[in-house]
């Protein structure tokens, strides 16, 4: 007897419908599954067999062949268990009074374990969100995944825990309830503020900026000056996660197995990778591909604290992404495309010592030296980020100083209005911030008058600016112009942009 069930197969965010075809037929016992299954898929006879045992149903000790259709694309992982026992079951007959037309637009997907519990699988969201595009109406998943699927609109979920209890359900014994989502509360309750900070107001100015446009930046100063402590703070003045950004967001931490048991990520991923971390784990990778910290600080921050001690390998593989905000991982059974649309924000040491320029202490380092820290990063990637600050020490006056900070809820209002006015400007091009713009548009919103036309051009010629760096501060400008709602760029806005690319003239 032949049986069909629907499930769904990922190839990076991309999602393709997987028929499973289960024969079963007279003959000297086997099991075969066919389709292009990887070591996983394989594996899961053992576990659909013992999971069908107990879960007090017979196993079939007839000739059983499973095809998953298309056999051209390939299947991986555990998520084919569920669907594929589900299956077997059918074509046995031991579900009598199933409608199969019921199983036309519904998908299953859920891995076994022994006793005939469903597992929680990574990428449910992701399979999900696909399945609806593909015009599946109904999802059967294990219940541990109904948090972090329920949020999504016009596609019924139903969360069950066994075999057992799917089988009651497919054969109107039980009803199951659908997994209703909760209320979303993407209020961020951050146990760190700006006003912890005392003294660097020109670099919390830029870092508003930053958040306020989307822009990279670079912070180099001394050691103790307080680049972690204010790249921690960035994210507390971060506008809140629309939906569309919620869902985005956690299909790709889904796929990497991040999620925890709430299901939804509600605040923007805040990424500090170590150094020493190997290049699979940034750009992503592996044998079967999974999100790196690029796209796991997708619409978020991805801070490198120590900016030249990251190897070169690392650096260079950042180009790319800055630009293109998505990364490409070629395999020999295809294509892998993550979203990596994040803030790059680095800090480094001006020097080896780290007290070139400081006005305290003396560097004790060569020129020599210095250039060849400095060397570490290269042109290009230096090119990319807009903002460059320069951290001098706080002094001790300032730290005594019981005056209170601005608070990060207050630069947060200014970065949200900031925010608006560039989603109302660009909503009919597909992006929401000035780091976003490209040339042809820069000519049309970035647009100077005679005396700031004049200045930019004298900056060119003596900073022999590249025209990245140019297109950088107009970007910035722009940004700046909107945290003061003007609708065009001034002299002063151009000259405060200016000055944030002072690594321009080494």
């Amino acid at each position: 007897m032949l049986s069909k069930v629907k499930s769904i197969s990922l190839i990076g965010l991309e999602g393709n419908l997987i028929e499973i075809q289960v024969d079963i037929s007279n003959g000297i016992p086997e099991f075969e599954i066919v389709g292009l299954p990887d070591t996983s898929v394989k594996e899961a006879k053992k576990r659909i067999k013992t999971a069908i045992k107990n879960s007090k149903f017979e196993f079939p000790s007839r000739k059983i062949l499973i095809n998953l259709a298309p056999a051209n694309i390939k299947k991986e992982g555990s998520c084919f268990d569920f669907p594929m026992a589900i299956g077997i079951l059918i074509a046995t007959g031991k579900i009598a009074k199933l409608d199969n037309t019921k199983l036309e637009k519904t998908i299953l997907i859920g891995e076994l374990s022994l006793d005939g519990k469903l597992n929680r699988i990574n990428g449910a969201l992701a399979m999900c969100i696909e399945a609806k595009e593909l015009g599946i109406e109904k999802v059967i998943i294990p219940k541990t995944n109904a948090n972090e699927v329920a949020i999504i609109d016009d596609l019924d979920i139903i969360p069950v825990s066994t075999i057992e209890e799917t089988i009651k359900y497919l054969t109107e014994e039980i009803s199951i309830k659908k997994a209703i989502c909760k209320n979303i509360n993407s209020e961020e309750n951050y146990k760190i503020d700006f006003s912890e900070v005392k003294g660097q107001e020109m670099a919390k100015r830029a870092l508003e900026i930053v958040a306020a446009g989307g822009h990279n930046c670079l912070m180099i100063g001394s050691p103790g000056t307080g680049k972690t402590m204010l790249a921690k703070r960035l994210s507390t003045i971060l506008p809140d996660l629309s939906l569309e950004e919620i869902l985005e967001i956690t299909k790709i931490h889904s796929i990497a197995g991040e999620l925890k048991k709430d299901g939804l990520i509600l605040t923007r991923p805040f990424r500090m990778p170590h150094h020493t971390a190997p290049i699979r784990s940034i750009i992503g990778g592996g044998r079967i591909p999974k999100p790196g910290e690029i796209s796991l600080a997708h619409k978020g921050v991805l801070f490198f604290d120590e900016l030249a001690e990251y190897s070169k390998t690392v650096l260079e593989a950042l180009r790319e992404p800055l630009e293109e905000k998505e990364v490409t991982i070629n395999r020999l059974n295809g294509k892998y495309k993550f979203p990596c649309n994040f803030m790059f924000v680095a800090s480094m040491n001006p020097c080896p010592c780290g007290y070139y320029g400081d006005n305290e202490k003396e560097c004790k380092c060569t020129s020599y030296e210095i250039h060849r820290y400095l060397k570490k990063i290269s042109g290009p990637l230096f090119d990319r980020i807009d903002i460059h600050i320069e951290i001098k020490r706080t002094k001790i006056e300032k730290l005594n100083s019981n005056q209170k900070a601005e608070t990060s809820e207050k630069i947060k209002n200014r970065v949200n209005k900031a925010r608006k006015i560039q989603k109302d400007r660009y909503n009919n091009y597909g992006f929401y911030t000035n780091s976003e713009l490209s040339t042809k548009l820069i000519g049309e919103f970035c647009k100077l008058d005679d005396k700031s036309n004049e200045l930019l051009q004298d900056v060119f010629k003596k900073l022999k600016l590249s025209v990245r760096g140019y297109e950088k501060i107009l970007k910035v400008s722009r940004t700046i112009a909107d945290l003061e709602n003007e609708k065009n760029i001034k002299i002063n806005h151009l000259a405060e942009a200016i000055q944030y690319r002072s690594l321009d003239k080494f």
